[in-house]
């Protein structure tokens, strides 16, 4: 056996960790739940946690089970670090580990095959369980019940989660569930440190999402030509289709959202990060191959294409965050977990729609390195993803019981397509992309939209496209608000010109939205002049008193009645 590991100077914990960390060691239970946002350090706090047990004698032996290959190595790497040494190789076929580790890091599918030989390793020495990203234990019920079965014999279990929610009722091995008044069992964490949290503490980046919307054309199999645009109030059959069109590499809305991307890093590169790089995440291999080309026609330089974790995978994503390349494309995006620090511009190019995966994408930009760094996501405007965008702070648990909805986006059939790398000749006949163009339709930022539509390449969406890289939640909430003031005003000198040109024709529904949006957003704006509240709060109190989801889904009829409700606080 190596050498007990012991704490070692310098080694500093954050506020939430040190936090966490006595309820920990106060509590002593065998089962521990800790939900933090991805990038707040949960990978340390475990392994102080670990530290400290295997100083008092309450563990001889430390088992990692991550949902990747790739994340092994990248445990053993962190572990090293503080002087724990765990084998990331081993295999299911040595049955006993190297007597010179402090303990292994497997995955769970590894424990899914064979959990009696974990289950074997588990019983014979005193182990600490520390299961990373536990949400993957309900991915199905072999990985479940034999994450169970291996390690109910262990000392303790520590369970880890940036998302600690699932789009199924699979529970999750080791989580309590707490039914409610309304008899809906739901997961309780042990301690729970949100994105608003470590946004204020800033621990993590702030996120300004760009959404862009435009006009999109396709044939369904019936041979019938349809057009929408994107963002505008539809059935959820026609938001799919639109989006899926949007998304197509031959159109024009994916060059046009990529080159406006570029230039996000370009400006982030020139004001602070010079290493900052650029993730789109691809819904299939096809499509991830075809943006890839997209971007060294734009950039002149190749991008570094991930399609899952399979051999070499692990090797390209470390080298990618350890250069300054400028743009990784990834199918079924970088796995939750993966720390490449230096993301700072993501494009949300995929059909997934979950909670979950919106989550675990978002969670490759917020962490932070040094202070006042941000980071920039470009996606679709599309309902559901402005709501999920809106809502990024929103702590959500695992729901057991709850009803569900078919939402139209077939995420089950798009998860399986993402699994093998290639979309289903079914999903590929529904229809054929024809044309499809992009512009701005808002800024979302700390719940609260800003800005009015612009079109790509003009010096309206250059403005948002330009905002400094280094700025303070703070800063980018009064840079936006300043904005869009400029621009309000801007339009106002406009309008009397225009009026004596022509009569101003009537408003289509999509254009009275906008006025509506961009009339709220003013509203909201003297009113945090007045009182000082953030953007953000104000917008969630006129939805308590009005209902209805954020104003960028918000349907004419509440924007009217928010409008009407803020003119009287």
């Amino acid at each position: 056996m190596p050498p007990r590991p012991v704490v070692q100077a310098g080694q500093t914990l954050r506020v939430w960790q040190r936090k966490a960390l006595m309820e920990y060691l106060r509590g002593k239970r065998e089962d521990f739940l800790t939900v933090a946002t991805p990038g707040a350090g949960k990978t340390t706090f475990a392994l102080r946690i670990a530290l400290e047990l295997f100083a008092d004698g309450t563990i001889d032996n430390l088992t990692v089970v991550t949902p990747t290959e790739h994340l092994k190595k990248q445990w053993a790497d962190a572990a090293a670090r503080v002087g724990i040494d765990l084998d990331p190789g081993f295999r299911n076929a040595d049955v006993h580990a190297a007597s010179d580790f402090h303990g292994t890091v497997v995955t769970y599918a590894q424990v899914g095959v064979a959990p009696a030989v974990h289950r074997r390793r588990t019983m014979t020495r005193k182990t600490l369980v520390v299961l990373d990203e536990i949400h993957h234990a309900g991915d199905s019920k072999s990985w479940g019940d034999g994450v169970k079965a291996a390690f109910e014999p262990a000392v303790r279990r520590l369970m880890l989660t940036g998302t600690p929610f699932r789009s199924d009722d699979n529970p999750i091995p080791f989580v309590q569930y707490e039914r409610g008044s309304d008899g809906i069992a739901r997961s309780r964490s042990d301690t729970t440190y949100g994105y608003a949290e470590a946004l204020a503490d800033g621990v993590v980046r702030p996120v300004i999402f760009l959404a862009y919307s435009g006009e999109t054309r396709w044939r369904t199999s019936a041979g019938d030509e349809l057009a929408a645009r994107l963002g505008e109030p539809m059935t959820q059959d026609l938001i799919a289709q639109a989006w899926r069109t949007a998304l197509d590499p031959t159109g024009d809305w994916m060059p046009q959202v990529l080159r406006a991307a570029d230039a996000r890093l370009k400006v982030l590169r020139a004001g602070g990060m010079p290493d900052a790089g650029g993730l789109v995440i691809a819904s299939d291999q096809t499509a991830a191959r075809a943006y890839a080309k997209v971007l060294h026609d734009i950039t002149g330089e190749k991008a570094v294409v991930v399609l899952s974790d399979d051999q070499g995978a692990s090797g390209r994503i470390a080298t990618f965050s350890a250069s300054d390349e400028r743009w990784m494309v990834a199918v079924r995006m970088v796995s939750e977990g993966v720390d490449i620090p230096r993301l700072a511009v993501g494009v949300y190019a995929t059909s997934a729609s979950t909670p979950l995966f919106f989550a675990q994408a978002i969670g490759r930009f917020v962490r932070a390195r040094g202070t006042s760094e941000t980071a920039t996501v470009f996606l679709p405007s599309v309902p559901h993803l402005l709501e999920l965008a809106s809502e990024m702070e929103a702590q959500r648990n695992h729901v057991l019981g709850a009803p569900k909805e078919k939402d139209g986006f077939e995420d089950e059939l798009l998860e399986r397509a993402q699994r093998e790398e290639k979309v289903g000749d079914d999903l590929l006949k529904r229809f054929e992309a024809l044309s499809a163009t992009a512009e701005l339709d808002q800024v979302i930022f700390d719940g609260a939209t800003f800005g009015l539509p612009a079109q790509t390449g003009t010096p309206e969406e250059e403005e948002y496209l330009g905002l400094p890289g280094l700025l303070t939640a703070d800063q980018v909430s009064a840079l936006l608000s300043k904005r869009q003031a400029e621009q309000v005003a801007a339009e106002k000198r406009r309008a009397p010109a225009a009026a004596t040109l022509a009569p101003e024709p009537p408003k289509t529904a999509g254009e009275r939205r906008i006025v509506l949006r961009r009339q709220l957003n003013t509203l909201v704006a003297a009113h945090h002049h007045r009182t000082g509240l953030p953007h953000g709060k104000i917008h969630a109190e006129l939805r308590r008193l009005c209902g209805g989801p954020p104003s960028a889904q918000a349907t004419i009829e509440q924007l009217e009645e928010r409008i009407a409700t803020i003119q009287t606080m």
